[in-house]
């Protein structure tokens, strides 16, 4: 019996968001609307949105000893996630700088802070969170070497998922271990190294043939990909009006690994991950916007 359901290893940021009609081209200015602070990162975001669903969940990661890491502690107790794994100090916080457009897209620029000092020796001092856990997640907000050093110390049995965003070419260690790798048609052009041509089902053949157990393709409003050994095969989503994409993919991520590790088939768990995801995008913020199970049902 394991202890936590997930382990999400990642970043935690405080996200800076302001609703404009139009992104600036180079050189313009525009005008926002009044700037909203919410607690995002994607591994928080991971870890918030698994534990609303009711996942047992706890999260590896570092924050400044400052406001915004605060912030973010709160909201993990609220939720319910255990912050035994959260270090504090090193560096500020992390910070994403978010602009929101009409149609509820947005665009990121992110200072990691406190992030990029999550290192491969925090890992290894965190060996009982990794014993205790029955899925590990984690993705690029963090040092591509301390993620290396993730799946070093999964335990026997665990399984581990991966969304590599932002992305970056990932070594094969890190490739083999991913069951299932999680990524957008960008994210699956940086892992390749190459323009993604075809179906979404070629570029997933692709992607096994790099060394991933399994491998889930997220399109959007279509819903999402999922492929392995085994074959591929299309999960609808559930069609909503959408107010903001901000963190949606990490809500996706969450739901996904948490049903995975509870027994479900992959199909299955990206299905309700995808009514996760479109719950997720019908409210405003990242982590404010989690669905409970019941909510989920509901649409």
């Amino acid at each position: 019996m394991h202890d936590y359901d997930l382990l999400v290893v990642g970043s935690a940021n405080a996200d800076l968001v302001t609703v404009v009609e139009r992104r600036p081209g180079a050189g313009e200015t525009v005008l926002g609307s009044d700037l909203a602070v919410h607690p995002g990162g994607k591994g928080a975001n991971q870890a918030v949105a698994a534990a609303r669903l009711g996942a047992r969940t706890a999260l590896l990661a570092r924050v400044g000893d400052d406001g915004h890491g605060r912030l973010l502690l709160d909201s993990m107790r609220s939720a319910g996630v255990d912050p035994v794994g959260v270090l504090v100090g090193g560096a500020p916080t992390g910070v994403a700088l978010i602009t929101v457009d009409p149609s509820g897209d947005n665009s990121i620029v992110v200072a990691p802070g406190a992030n990029a000092r999550l290192t491969p020796q925090d890992v290894k001092a965190a060996g009982s969170l990794f014993q205790a856990s029955q899925v590990v997640s984690a993705q690029l907000e963090i040092p591509l070497d301390t993620v290396a050093e993730v799946v070093r110390a999964l335990a026997p049995g665990s399984r581990f998922v991966l969304n590599p965003s932002p992305p970056a070419p990932l070594p094969a260690e890190v490739l083999a271990a991913c069951d299932p790798l999680i990524v957008n048609e960008h994210e699956a052009r940086v892992v390749l190294g190459a323009d993604v041509t075809g179906e979404p089902e070629d570029w997933a053949r692709a992607l096994l043939a790099l060394g991933p157990r399994s491998v889930v393709i997220t399109l959007g409003a279509e819903g999402a990909l999922v492929a392995d050994g085994t074959g591929t095969r299309r999960v609808p989503s559930v069609k909503v009006t959408a107010v903001d994409t901000t963190g949606a993919g990490d809500a996706f991520t969450a739901a996904l690994a948490w049903r995975l590790g509870a027994g479900e088939s992959l199909a299955d768990a990206a299905a309700f991950a995808a009514r996760v995801g479109a719950a997720a995008v019908t409210k405003e913020g990242a982590q404010a916007s989690y669905p409970t199970t019941a909510e989920v049902a509901a649409l």
